[in-house]
């Protein structure tokens, strides 16, 4: 069962990722992989300050997840792996090709980037990003809430939804 959830959210934790996807999907633990976050104390804590007490948050650096991507596979309880940005996923994938599977979550906007769908912007090196993973063999998804249809990476670069 364990990490069910790979998932790229540009805001980590935060409520509709705790109650949104964590609640109704069972989740018992989620691993933010973030290499700042992962040496930064009072970051950690904010993060946990936005997750009930039964759900457990692991922080990792990209190594540190990759090298303890076994453990969390072995963990009994729903689990979601979450990056801030789409390069850090691409990294940890790199790190640890089993990750099969990748949800593009809240993507938002910024300079540079164009509307995709209404909860993803991109600029055209994150599409390149997202094309290297698909590459790879790693599938990869668009999806905002978990009773929405998931998107493929064709009608998302495409811009299906848009609106």
């Amino acid at each position: 069962m364990a990490l069910d959830l790979v998932r790229i959210d540009d805001r980590l934790i935060h409520g509709q990722v705790v109650v949104g996807w964590g609640q109704p999907c069972g989740v018992g633990f989620i691993v933010l992989v973030d290499d700042a976050v992962a040496t930064s104390e009072w970051e950690q804590e904010l993060y946990r300050m936005g997750v009930p007490p039964e759900m457990d948050v692991f922080f990792d650096s990209v190594e540190s997840a990759a090298r303890r991507l076994p453990e969390y596979r072995a963990d009994r309880r729903v689990g979601m792996l979450l990056t801030g940005d789409i390069e850090t996923m691409e990294r940890l994938v790199t790190a640890a090709p089993s990750i099969r599977t990748v949800t593009v979550g809240g993507i938002h906007h910024k300079p540079g980037r164009v509307a995709r769908l209404r909860y993803v912007f991109l600029t055209p090196d994150e599409e390149a990003h997202l094309r290297a993973l698909a590459k790879r063999g790693v599938t990869v998804t668009a999806q905002d809430v978990p009773a929405a249809a998931p998107l493929s990476l064709d009608a998302l670069l495409a811009g299906d939804g848009v609106g």
